[in-house]
């Protein structure tokens, strides 16, 4: 085998660090006021109603539900099976620990956080970790636990904008909802607009979104 053949088959089982996040059409992540109480500050319903609508999701959560199941729920299902880790802030975690329900994520989830806690070992496939040293170490981790999979960074939007600031997205998908929310937390606030040439190489169009796939090759 040559060293050609070798490299490209060490780049296939490499991962790539993506992120998958719904936005409305003023570029909004979440809305004002979130809490625990008030996950994403209320808007969840409408930038994500696309997914609501989807058989995937449902048979994701382990829930019978969805009406649908197209081109939406093939690439929920896609992009369910090439994940392999989670990374997310202390934040998000803190808004769905109360709610989601075990086994969610069925992988290893590493929670960037100050707080010392021991791993949440769930029924099922699900671990959190809590990261108290940066997102590299995070990383690092998440690629041991992935085995070869997509590393997944969740959210919040401050999260994915540390990845993206550090040079670290290999791809991302945008969701856009045909809404306006008007304030809250925009996705792409205080990002390095020279960091990366960007490609987009997938539009699926919907009726209550417009999913955008974006390949990324850092300058």
């Amino acid at each position: 085998m040559t060293q050609v053949e070798l490299e490209n088959i060490k780049r296939k089982n490499m991962s790539k660090i993506i992120f998958d996040s719904g936005i409305s059409l003023d570029g909004f992540f979440a809305g004002d006021n979130r809490s625990p109480k008030n996950p994403m500050g209320g808007v969840s319903g409408q930038i994500h109603s696309w997914m609501l609508n989807q058989k995937a999701f449902w048979d994701y959560l382990g829930f019978d539900g969805g009406k649908e199941d197209g081109p939406d729920g093939k690439y929920i299902r896609e992009t369910i099976n090439r994940t392999g880790a989670f990374i997310m802030g202390k934040r998000m975690f803190e808004e769905g620990e109360v709610s989601w329900p075990n086994d969610l994520y069925k992988a290893d989830v590493y929670v960037l956080t100050h707080e010392i806690r021991e791993p949440w070992i769930q029924e099922g496939t699900t671990t959190f970790y809590f990261i108290n040293d940066g997102i590299k170490s995070a990383l690092e981790k998440a690629r041991q636990s992935a085995q070869g999979k997509d590393i997944r960074i969740q959210g919040g939007a401050n999260t994915i904008q540390q990845f993206l600031n550090a040079g670290l997205v290999d791809e991302f998908f945008i969701h856009i909802a045909p809404v306006f929310l008007g304030s809250g937390i925009r996705l792409f606030d205080g990002i390095d607009k020279d960091k990366y040439d960007l490609q987009i190489v997938e539009v699926i169009p919907s009726n209550l979104t417009t999913h955008l796939r974006y390949k990324l090759t850092k300058k």
